[in-house]
C-alpha cells in the first residue's frame, strides 16, 4: 500500500475456551487501522457454529445459538476475512487464543495454511506486561490504565472490544487513543498521556503585551549578575 502500514485490531467471540474440544468461532471483528489511523473499513460477523455454546461462554458475551442460527458459517466468508487481513499486522490481545481459533476455523476447511502464513501478529498481552510487569493487564485494566472509556463493555463482543483495544493498542504505543469519538464531533488526542483540544479557527487573536523600556532595563540589570559571556549571547 504505497509504503503505508496497515494494521488490523482483530477480536473473536467463541463457543467455549478450547478449540481442541471441537469450540468454535461464533463472532469476528476487526478495525483497520493505516498509519495508526482508523480507516472505517472495519470486519464483523456472526457465525453459526453448529453446536452448542457453553452457558459460561454466554455469560461472558451473552450471544445465544438462537440469536446465531440464521447467520453464516465460517467457510461461507472465509475467503471474504483472509482477503481482508491478507499482508497486514494483526493486534490481538492474548493472540494465543484468537489464533489457535482462526487456525482451527482452518485446518476444518482444508486448503488454508495457518494463519501467520498471511500476516503477522503482535500480542498486546505481551507488550503490556512488559510495559507494566507484575501489574494487571486485562483490557478492562489497561483502560482504566489509559483513561480509556469502556462504559459500555458490559458484555464482551468482538468488535467493541476491537475498538477498545485499538485504543489501547495506541496509547501504550504512542498517543492518538480517542480515535472513535470523532463521530460525535470530538477531535481529541493524546499524547503522553495529556489531552489536546482544539482550538477554534475563528477564535480571536492573542493579544501580545510587550515589556516596557523600564522591565527592559530591570531584566539587564539582572542579566549582569550571572556573570561575563552568558551562553545565550555567544555566536553559534
Amino acid at each position: 500500500m504505497n509504503g503505508m502500514s496497515r494494521q488490523i485490531v482483530l477480536d473473536t467471540e467463541t463457543t467455549g475456551l478450547e478449540p481442541l474440544q471441537g469450540h468454535r468461532i461464533i463472532e469476528i471483528g476487526c478495525v483497520e487501522l493505516i498509519d495508526r489511523r482508523p480507516t472505517g473499513n472495519d470486519f464483523h460477523q456472526y457465525l453459526q457454529p453448529d453446536r452448542e455454546i457453553d452457558a459460561g461462554a454466554v455469560e461472558v458475551h451473552g450471544i445465544t445459538n438462537e440469536f446465531l442460527r440464521d447467520k453464516p458459517r465460517f467457510e461461507d466468508v472465509v475467503q471474504d476475512f483472509m482477503d481482508y487481513i491478507q499482508g497486514a499486522e494483526l493486534i490481538i490481545h492474548n493472540a494465543p487464543f484468537d489464533v489457535g481459533f482462526i487456525d482451527a476455523e482452518l485446518k476444518r476447511l482444508g486448503g488454508w495454511k495457518a494463519l501467520e502464513s498471511y500476516c503477522t501478529v503482535t500480542d498486546t498481552l505481551v507488550m503490556a506486561r512488559n510495559k507494566h510487569p507484575g501489574q494487571r493487564n486485562s483490557l478492562d485494566a489497561l483502560c482504566g490504565r489509559y483513561d480509556i472509556d469502556n462504559s459500555q463493555r458490559q458484555k464482551h463482543g468482538a468488535l467493541l472490544d476491537a475498538e477498545i483495544l485499538a485504543e489501547v493498542y495506541l496509547a501504550m504505543t504512542g498517543g492518538q487513543s480517542t480515535l472513535f469519538q470523532e463521530e460525535q464531533g470530538v477531535e481529541q488526542g493524546r499524547a503522553e498521556g495529556q489531552a489536546i483540544r482544539r482550538l477554534p479557527s475563528d477564535r480571536a487573536a492573542l493579544a501580545v503585551v510587550r515589556a516596557s523600556a523600564e522591565e527592559e532595563a530591570a531584566h539587564e540589570r539582572f542579566l549582569q549578575h550571572l556573570g561575563a559571556d552568558p551562553l545565550w549571547l555567544t555566536d553559534g
